[in-house]
């Protein structure tokens, strides 16, 4: 499991005061860089290989107010992943210090290839770093069809209504 430490700060705060839920994803998103950084995926090595990393979707589940001065960390572990290292199912969870579990996140990770914006081909030598990624006790190889089930496509808004 990766756990990264964060200070809850005034302007991480909503108008309830307490964390907004922009502050959530923000967090979220470093643990994650901080996450690759740590097993040799940093950003410059990922776009090196003309990759970039994108989010699917994520989902949050909110257990207990976070508010100010409150000290926090946001765990990351991996759920699922295809079996070319495309697709990579993410639990983050957040906890105060005494360990409680205040809210729970679920997101569906990729690789963009920056030249195309096209989902990327995962080099053998990133796959290898990508398979010893820490892993739930739930863990699950992602089938093709999964990862498109988790997919969804953009529906228009009707001509009449433009």
């Amino acid at each position: 499991m990766y756990i990264k430490a964060f200070e809850i700060r005034w302007n991480d705060l909503d108008a309830n005061k307490h964390l907004g839920n922009s502050t959530y994803v923000e967090y979220m998103s470093d643990t994650r860089m901080g996450f690759l950084t740590s097993h040799g995926l940093s950003l410059d090595v990922i776009n090196g290989y003309g990759l970039g990393p994108i989010v699917m979707y994520e989902r949050i589940y909110y257990f207990k107010e976070i508010g100010l001065d409150d000290n926090i960390k946001v765990s990351l572990e991996v759920s699922g992943m295809s079996e070319d290292g495309r697709f990579i199912k993410i639990e983050h969870n957040f906890y105060n210090d005494e360990g409680k579990n205040l809210a729970n996140a679920e997101m569906l990770f990729s690789w963009m290839d920056l030249k195309t914006r096209r989902f990327g081909r995962i080099p053998k030598e990133l796959l290898q770093k990508i398979e010893n990624f820490p892993k739930t006790k739930n863990f699950k190889v992602l089938t093709k069809n999964e990862t498109k089930s988790l997919i969804k496509k953009p529906i228009n808004l009707p001509d009449r209504l433009l």
